[in-house]
């Protein structure tokens, strides 16, 4: 582990007291006796002497450095008992479990919350008595009550363990009122005791309000590094619901037998996506706070015996999870913040081997975070709106991931590429030299006296006028403007790039006001080259069908075979008169990309390739790809066809069967629980396949007539298949996309097959 450093916005250390060899004990042998290790990891061995010395200590080291020992040691060896607050049951019980597997006494540990009964709580309470306990692990709520209180300044306590301090914190990823009132209780119980706070992660703003609202005094304070070499990050775009969810699948199909944790928003995702897992051969559950304590503890303890492979959990799973050999974690939805995204990746491959990172990332459901926030506070709204920005632009970011992730936590001497080690850095965005546009920038922000954050900037450089500038009459400076030549997307990527490069600096806690450093001032008075990557374009959330589609499959296609295969089939459109749609839909091409069919058989696992359609157009197709499989030396994958939890077969024999019946389709689509768009989707992968459905009848409620005609016009003479592109095209009818979709499966019908 990196030498630990000190946090300079933190209070000075205070020099630790030499210890007695009695307290001490031979630190070394004590932890080869209790725990079997021969050695302490970096900086175990001073953080435990500092809290046996009686000194206030401040521990912030990332998952999977050993921060438990830190505490679990010095209360082995102390006379009394520790008294250890912990945010969760789960880690609780968790942490229990562990104290007592090295040890041959059971109740050398016990916990109390709100899952005893009387008599199991008299018994705990027997044990910490009879001075048979160590370390007791209790809720911030259990501390908090009036008769424990009394019932612990009886005892004889050696220390108080404040463990994920970071919850003591607002602008902490889980905040926790009752944490306010600990340093109140434990002066209630014994002033005079040393405590020693944790955490894994902690912005120099909750580092500073942990030291002081836990009233540490003078501490000794241990920052590790935050960085992890062994975890890969990659941010993959989430343009359809239904690619994401494949991509998934496909990517733990191919990583059989390693554990991982998908973390979702919301309780109803992960019950979905776990039942998606089991249906495809993966053993999966789904963990949420809406199960009762007794499944969570049971599908935990599953997950830590390697019985099941995937656990798919809200939030509410995984704070202080000791299982070391988590391969990779997994984003549905993007993290409230940077801090819950790093605590969160950082349970992947904490043995020091690999661990793969993947978060998967649209606009939908950062509005759905926002969301979320509408009946806080009008603070917590406006911290929350603070940290998703910071998520936000993690996501978007054209530079090495590592770099932002330590830079957040105050770590600014990193190198400028991971070696690979994430999307980023792996595929290389092309550099830009933007030297003056970052003196336009700094000079800006200098002339408005480094008051406003990024969002009120970027309208000023560009002389985009909004009522908050007219508020402030900015639009009569000279700099109102400055940088109209250059769009918002540049703009944003520059600023945020100057901050990781220390030109600039962000007060998170002052809503993110822009600040000049001295190396900021240093660049305007002598400047030199300044290169930058533009940051990610990503596609919002709908009906993209040309562009972004290939990119929500980024783990296990090949983009470059995509793209070709696109060439050729619109090749093939052109030599046969017919719009591009006709001959392959894109989701039968991002199965060729990612499946390699050489043979006309293996065509027909793709999806909407039927056994007509591969004979009828699949001879090119099947001829390219045989030969870019040769040439770039290309390992085919094992077969994979990803089955639904609602059989399609079914589907499509009840969609068939009801459009014969000329039953309404959103009744249809009610039936089998889809949405009219996906009921439209369906119905196009069937017609593409080669059955046809005569829609006539829904047609005719939908678009008039002679829209029918303009529309099937259109298809015979386009050249993408792209929808976005006939609605823009056809704007003067706007129609709808459901009118496009219906109408486009109608012309599957007639020219397609």
């Amino acid at each position: 582990m990196p030498k630990s450093k000190t946090s300079k916005s933190l209070p000075a250390e205070k020099n630790i007291t030499e210890t007695s060899p009695a307290k001490t004990k031979n630190l070394k042998k004590e932890l080869l006796k209790n725990f079997g290790f021969k050695n302490f990891k970096e900086p175990q061995e001073t953080i435990i002497s500092s809290l046996l010395a009686g000194t206030d200590t401040f521990v912030i080291m990332p998952t999977g450095g050993g921060k438990s020992l830190c505490y679990q040691l010095p209360a082995i060896v102390s006379d009394g008992c520790a008294i250890i607050v912990s945010p969760l049951i789960a880690l609780m019980k968790n942490q229990v479990d562990l104290v007592r597997s090295y040890s041959s006494i059971d109740n050398i540990a016990h916990f109390l919350n709100s899952t005893l009964n009387k008599g199991q709580q008299k018994i705990v309470k027997d044990d910490l008595i009879a001075g048979n306990t160590k370390l007791l692990y209790v809720a911030p709520e259990t501390l908090t009550k009036e008769e424990n209180v009394e019932f612990f300044k009886d005892l004889n306590i050696s220390f108080f363990a404040v463990d994920e301090a970071h919850c003591i914190s607002e602008w902490g990823h889980d905040f926790r009122p009752e944490y306010r009132r600990l340093r109140e209780i434990m002066d209630q119980i014994n002033e005079k005791l040393p405590v020693i706070a944790l955490t894994a992660t902690a912005t120099p703003k909750v580092q500073s309000d942990i030291v002081k609202n836990l009233g540490l005094r003078n501490p000794k304070i241990f920052i590790s590094s935050f960085n992890r070499p062994n975890l890969y990050y990659e941010v993959v775009p989430k343009v359809k619901k239904e690619l994401a969810i494949k991509s998934i699948v496909k990517f733990i199909s191919h990583n059989k037998g390693k554990s991982g944790i998908i973390y979702t928003l919301n309780r109803k995702t992960t019950e979905e996506l776990a039942e998606m897992l089991v249906a495809n051969g993966i053993k999966a559950v789904a963990y949420h706070a809406g199960l009762d304590a007794k499944l969570r503890a049971r599908r935990q303890d599953q997950f830590l015996g390697e019985e099941i492979q995937v656990i798919v959990a809200t939030i509410a799973f995984g704070m202080g999870i000791d299982k070391p050999d988590v391969r990779f974690v997994i984003h549905y939805n993007i993290p409230k913040s940077i801090e819950n995204y790093y605590q969160e990746t950082g349970r992947a491959g904490r043995d020091g081997l690999e661990g793969k990172c993947l978060l998967y990332y649209s606009h939908k459901d950062v509005s759905k975070l926002e969301h979320l926030m509408r009946d806080k506070s009008l603070t917590e709204r406006e911290i929350g709106a603070q940290l998703i920005n910071e998520t936000v632009a993690y996501s978007e970011s054209g530079v090495c991931r590592r770099k932002i992730l330590l830079n957040y936590f105050g770590e600014t001497n990193v190198a400028d590429n991971c070696g690979g080690k994430c999307d980023n850095c792996k595929n290389p965005k092309e550099l830009i030299d933007a030297k003056s546009e970052a003196i336009i920038a700094l000079k800006a922000i200098k002339t408005l006296e480094e008051r406003f954050p990024i969002t009120y900037m970027i309208p000023v450089i560009m002389g985009k006028l909004n009522p908050q500038i007219k508020m402030y009459r900015h639009e009569e400076k000279d700099i109102f403007g400055s940088g109209k030549n250059k769009d918002e997307h540049f703009w944003n990527s520059l600023i945020r790039q100057m901050i990781l490069e220390n030109l600039l600096q962000k007060d998170i806690e002052d809503y993110g006001v822009l600040k000049i450093t001295k190396e900021g001032e240093s660049f305007l008075k002598k400047p030199t080259s300044f290169k930058v990557a533009l940051n990610h374009i990503y596609e919002t959330d709908g009906d993209e069908d040309e562009e972004g589609a290939d990119v929500a499959e980024g783990v296990a296609t090949d983009n470059q075979l995509f793209e070709l295969l696109k060439d050729l089939r619109q090749a093939e459109a052109k030599k046969r008169n017919l719009p591009p749609f006709v001959i392959f839909l894109e989701n039968s091409l991002i199965d060729m990309a990612t499946l390699y069919p050489t043979t006309l058989k293996e065509l027909e696992k793709c999806q909407g390739v039927s056994v007509g359609k591969a004979l009828k157009f699949g001879k090119p197709f099947v001829t390219f790809i045989e030969k870019y499989v040769e040439e770039n030396n290309i390992e085919k994958p094992e077969e994979f066809v990803m089955k639904s939890v609602v059989n399609k077969n079914n589907n499509k024999v009840f969609i068939i069967q009801n459009v014969d019946k000329k039953m309404p389709l959103e009744t249809i689509a009610k039936n089998r629980t889809l949405k009219l768009d996906e009921l439209l989707e369906e119905m196009e992968t069937i017609v593409a396949s080669g059955t046809k459905l005569n829609l006539d009848y829904a047609i005719e409620d939908l678009v008039e007539e002679d829209e029918i005609d303009e529309i099937m016009d259109y298809f015979k003479g386009c050249t993408t298949s792209s929808l976005e592109v006939a609605k823009e095209e056809l704007s003067d009818g706007n129609y709808s996309m459901e009118q496009l979709k219906i109408v486009r499966i109608k012309f599957l019908c007639e020219y397609g097959n």
